[in-house]
């Protein structure tokens, strides 16, 4: 088995149990004889069920809503890309979104939010369930420990986008509790720091043969750390998880445990980290599976298949290529992003140019003559069978053996050089001094294009933000169209953070507030 996303029939009953509105899916009616209410017996139910959380993992797509590959969205909201598509129309909602224009009625945006909540639901019901399942005390401890990493996992997405959002520890039950409040950016994210720290006590270091993409005990650290910084760096403060102080201190013993105890390292070569071969590999702590099982055919709903969407979006469109075929090049990559790469050596595994297309080149809006090597319409991961834009096989690698170190070394760890050099030697690149600025500059050498970028900017302050994220005048020699389309204006009234979706406010009762400058 190529990875742990395993389709079952409960993955799909609940697909249909949990609907987009949080209004609409308490009020349908049983869609099999195996519903919720009588399902949950067995240690067998409960693994489906459990399953069915790790598959919203994958969701790149909110049906009859948008789709919105997290590191598509995440690199147009950055400087290391544009909106593009295939022209200013099949881009226009991206194009907002570049230009820090999004609407409240953003499909992306609504589509994010809807995505996260039902990663949510599923984690709060799977947490409900578990302790009267059949199942062993082994098992449960595991899969609860599973489940709130990945209840962590969507409110860090959620609140990164939005900040202002409701945090559910548990099901909606009724009517009455439709109507909910926003929670404070403090309340979701000690939520997320508490799942986490619980997660870790209880996760396994490591998993079998045949369950690669289970998540571990460094899994945990990993997105920990992530956490942390983002909410030190926006809001300057420690989190609370429980009665437990996560601060820098706490946060760096974390990882210095993942450095040194995880047996995760860095490959010798740099590609491997895009390529099949590195899948599941030494330095990937945590990752996505992506793949063509099943062949998927169906356009009405792509996720309901296990293609990588980013891959297919951010393609070139290229036809009669041995080595590309058939993406939307969405996402196009920005002048900006390629001087900064111009004479590192991750450039050509991160950046691929219009000169090293073979076939013909259908160029698109905002062709900028750049596209995304790391997830791209390559020909290493053209699924084997089914509908060809939606079996793309690339995974996602949402946290590097690397990003660890760079994490680490930030933290001010007191091997914050070896780290730094170890990341750098493995490029072939001579020491430099391990400060702040050289060790965010090593991170966007390192992490282009792997939806880091946006919110390794935010944190440094709005200030920083408005200097890296407007720009004008800036062109290549492949850029094609007038240069107003590639020029941005940071709106600093929205401090970064999309709308809340004007669906969400009109259903709330009166509850929700608009974020900033919307």
């Amino acid at each position: 088995m190529k990875n742990f996303k395993i389709k079952s029939i409960v993955a799909l009953i609940m697909v249909f149990l949990v609907s987009a509105c949080s209004e609409d899916f308490l009020d349908l009616k049983p869609l099999d004889q195996e519903v919720t209410t009588n399902f949950y017996r067995t240690e067998e139910q409960a693994f489906q069920a459990l399953v069915a959380i790790y598959d919203v993992l994958t969701y790149q797509s909110t049906p009859g809503v948008s789709w919105m590959p997290f590191i598509t969205v995440a690199d147009a909201l950055s400087d290391d890309a544009f909106a593009g598509g295939s022209d200013a129309n099949d881009g226009f909602e991206w194009d907002q979104l570049n230009n820090f224009r999004a609407q409240t009625t953003s499909p992306i945006a609504h589509a994010i939010w809807i995505k996260n909540y039902i990663g949510v639901y599923r984690a709060n019901l799977f947490l409900e369930i578990i302790d009267d399942i059949d199942a062993s005390e082994s098992f449960k401890k595991r899969t609860i420990a599973e489940a709130k990493f990945m209840r962590a996992y969507f409110y860090l997405e959620q609140v990164r986008f939005f900040e202002n959002i409701p945090l559910l520890t548990e099901t909606i039950k009724g009517p009455s509790e439709y109507a909910q409040e926003q929670n404070t950016p403090q309340e979701v994210y000690n939520q997320i720091a508490k799942d986490l720290v619980e997660a870790i006590a209880d996760l396994p270091e490591s998993v079998p043969v045949g369950e690669e993409g289970r998540i571990t005990r460094w899994a945990a650290q990993g997105l920990l750390a992530r956490a942390y910084l983002f909410y030190n760096g926006v809001y300057g403060g420690d989190l609370m998880a429980g009665n437990t102080q996560v601060n820098r201190a706490f946060v760096l013993e974390q990882l210095e445990d993942l450095i040194a105890n995880s047996g995760h390292d860095l490959f010798e070569d740099y590609s491997h980290n895009f390529s099949l071969v590195g899948e599941f590999g030494v330095e990937s702590v945590f990752e996505i599976s992506y793949g063509d099982t099943p062949p998927w055919w169906d356009w009405g709903y792509p996720r309901g298949g296990n293609g990588n969407l980013a891959a297919q979006m951010q393609g070139p469109r290229v036809s009669g290529s041995q080595n590309w075929d058939r993406g939307w090049s969405f996402a196009p990559v920005s002048h900006k992003l390629y001087e900064f790469l111009q004479d590192d050596p991750r450039r050509p595994y991160t950046i691929v140019m219009e000169e090293e297309l073979d076939g013909t080149l259908n160029k698109g809006y905002q062709h900028t003559g750049y596209f995304s090597r790391k997830y791209s319409s390559d020909a290493e991961h053209w699924g084997s069978d089914g509908q060809f834009e939606l079996n793309r096989t690339a995974n996602h690698r949402v946290i590097r053996f690397s990003d660890v170190l760079l994490m680490a070394a930030e933290l001010d760890s007191p091997n914050k050089q070896e780290y730094l050099d170890r990341v750098r030697a493995r490029v072939g690149l001579e020491s430099v001094p391990a400060t702040l600025e050289n060790i965010f500059n090593e991170r966007r050498l390192e992490l282009s294009l792997e939806g880091i970028r946006y919110f390794d900017v935010l944190r440094r302050g709005l200030d920083y933000a408005n200097q890296q994220f407007t720009h004008s005048g800036i062109r290549g020699p492949n850029y094609e169209g007038d240069q107003v389309i590639f020029d941005v204006t940071f709106n600093p009234a929205t401090r970064g953070f999309l709308p809340i979706p004007q669906t969400e406010i009109d259903l709330s009762a009166g509850l929700f507030r608009q974020n900033d400058g919307y």
